[in-house]
């Protein structure tokens, strides 16, 4: 990406730990959160992979047929689910925006010259421009929010950014909850948070 090899790696390194840990969280929960961590662990891997610095790893031609049909059968996936919840429109704006970003680096797209991680558009901005910029307001607007949940309360930046005025998880005996079900909730935001600013980082590129 235009951050160089580092930018690269540090991406790669930061989305792969993420999608590690979401991968983690299907072990337990509802199905519904099981559901939910898979998805966030195909994203977290999936970037990973774009991420890859070009001079590690040129990817063949059909992996980009391969990441169309990956992340548009989980934005069906998505969509079909957000019946049930408006929470699956981030994971389907999520899986179209790896589309997006697939198809417009594959060789022989108009304006491309290679992928996110991959030393992207050396001929050039690729994309729609108007589309482009719409996903980086909606990825801008979401790590604020994401951001103003872990922030503690009672700073002007958290509510800001939306945060719950509270800012902490209560319960038991009236103190804060230091229980694993707490800090298991803070790093599944802080996962989500790093694959949105890394969203964002890749969007850039384009």
């Amino acid at each position: 990406m235009h951050g160089g090899a580092l930018a690269g790696w540090l991406l790669m390194a930061l989305c792969a730990v993420s999608g590690a840990y979401c991968l983690l969280r299907t072990r337990t929960g509802t199905p519904q959160e099981r559901r939910t961590a898979r998805g966030e662990a195909l994203m977290g891997f999936g970037m990973a992979a774009m991420a890859v610095p070009a001079a590690v790893l040129t990817p063949p031609e059909g992996a980009w047929a391969v990441y169309g049909v990956v992340f548009g059968a989980a934005a069906l996936r998505a969509l079909w689910s957000a019946r049930h919840g408006s929470h699956h429109l981030h994971h389907l704006v999520g899986s179209l925006a790896m589309v997006y970003m697939a198809v417009t680096m594959a060789p022989g797209a108009a304006g491309a010259g290679g992928h996110a991680g991959h030393g992207a558009a050396a001929g050039g901005a690729g994309g729609v421009p108007l589309l482009t910029g719409v996903l980086l307001v909606y990825y801008a607007l979401y790590v604020l929010r994401s951001a103003g949940h872990l922030i503690p309360a009672g700073t002007g930046v958290a509510s800001f950014a939306g945060g719950r005025p509270e800012g902490v998880v209560r319960g038991g005996r009236g103190g804060v909850v230091g229980s694993a079900t707490g800090v298991g909730t803070e790093l599944t935001m802080a996962c989500r948070l790093t694959m949105g600013i890394a969203m964002f980082a890749m969007l850039l590129t384009l």
